[in-house]
């Protein structure tokens, strides 16, 4: 798998006729996908994947993947225990599907949607945050990130 922000939004980061772009996976040979799973108690899980589902309802599904956790934050990312998660992936097939742009184009619509969940550009650089913090590398969401931090600085001298 592979992120890509392939995915129109008009319910959290947009509107219907200014839609922001947002992040999907699809899948890839050569990439890996770094992220965070979590654990979820038993007794808690109808409620999350319930609240997953609403969040989450602008065209992804649920898919069951195997995942690799490292065994020690010391090991090699790639050694650890197989274990199998729930994601969501927003597909070709659904109404919202946007799929690949040139990095401009895709900057140019980060930086003008806007919608109830907040500002796109809000999304894409706390995303490049969280995945710093992580340790991943994902040249096309730091790409992106560049692309629109460039037209924000051109933006602010310009005002």
């Amino acid at each position: 798998w592979t992120r890509r922000f392939y995915q129109h939004s008009t319910d959290h980061r947009g509107v219907p006729g200014e839609p922001g772009r947002v992040a999907t996976l699809v899948e890839s040979d050569e990439d890996r996908c770094w992220g965070v799973a979590y654990r979820v108690a038993p007794s808690a899980a109808d409620e999350v994947i319930e609240q997953l589902d609403h969040r989450e309802q602008g065209g992804y599904h649920r898919h069951v993947v195997d995942v690799v956790a490292p065994l020690k934050e010391t090991e090699e990312q790639s050694q650890g225990v197989v274990d199998s998660a729930v994601m969501y992936v927003a597909g070709r097939e659904n109404p919202h599907w946007a799929g690949p742009a040139p990095i401009d184009e895709l900057a140019e619509q980060v930086v003008r949607a806007e919608g109830p969940s907040g500002p796109n550009v809000e999304y894409l650089v706390e995303l490049a945050r969280a995945l710093r913090e992580i340790g991943a590398q994902d040249r096309h969401v730091f790409r992106l990130e560049r692309e629109v931090r460039q037209r924000l600085s051109e933006t602010d001298t310009v005002t």
